[in-house]
């Protein structure tokens, strides 16, 4: 058999692995989430690299290798898998998914790193909702308490009605929940909590 030929009968089986391969591009980006592990205690993580195959995490509680995790990503959502290898600082999961789903995963990728290279603000694609009791109180760093009403909620941050104009960057607790000031808004600031919500308590009875 001729060079020729062996390079031709390889060549599909390269074009395949090349095409695996970019389907399964890891972008760096560093979402915040929780993640379940086989005790169902929940854990908060940052993601450290992601792509629709897998993704790294940055967390304090490393699963066994091959344990079950079940995952939840600010502005991707739910994910299941397993641990495939321990990491410095944390493990790298392995995502179990449909092609339907893995395609979804890379379109919100795609749309995340393109945001975070042109400097766009976050987008609002997560779920949102307004609690039957808005009422919260803002309590600022340096001791200063101002009213305000949540205006909708989701599973990593608030928009909150308050004629305080509080500056960009700032930290506070928002209710008992702590996080920082990240947006102004006509009436009102967005704030993104250091760590999301857990899933069992993001319903409309939630109290921060």
């Amino acid at each position: 058999m001729t060079e020729l030929s062996q390079i031709g009968m390889a060549s599909p089986r390269l074009a395949i692995r090349a095409a695996d391969q970019r389907r399964h591009q890891r972008v760096r980006t560093t979402l915040l989430g929780r993640y379940m592990l086989a005790d169902r205690r929940e854990y908060p993580c940052q993601t450290v690299d992601m792509s629709p195959g897998g993704v790294r995490l940055t967390c304090a509680v490393l699963g066994e290798l091959g344990e079950r995790v079940v995952l939840y990503l600010d502005q991707i959502g739910r994910l299941e898998g397993e641990v495939v290898r321990h990491v410095p600082q944390g493990f790298a999961m392995r995502i179990n998914a449909t092609p339907r789903k893995r395609e979804k995963i890379a379109s919100q990728l795609m749309w995340i790193a393109n945001r975070e290279s042109l400097g766009l603000p976050e987008g609002r694609s997560q779920e949102r909702l307004i609690p039957t009791q808005p009422g919260v109180t803002l309590r600022l760093e340096n001791g200063n308490v101002i009213p305000a009403r949540i205006v909708d909620i989701s599973m990593s941050g608030a928009a909150l009605a308050t004629r305080s104009q509080v500056p960009i960057g700032t930290h506070l607790m928002v209710g008992s929940t702590p996080g920082r000031v990240v947006r102004h808004f006509e009436g009102g600031i967005g704030a993104q909590f250091m760590l999301p919500i857990s899933p069992d308590r993001f319903h409309e009875g939630i109290i921060l």
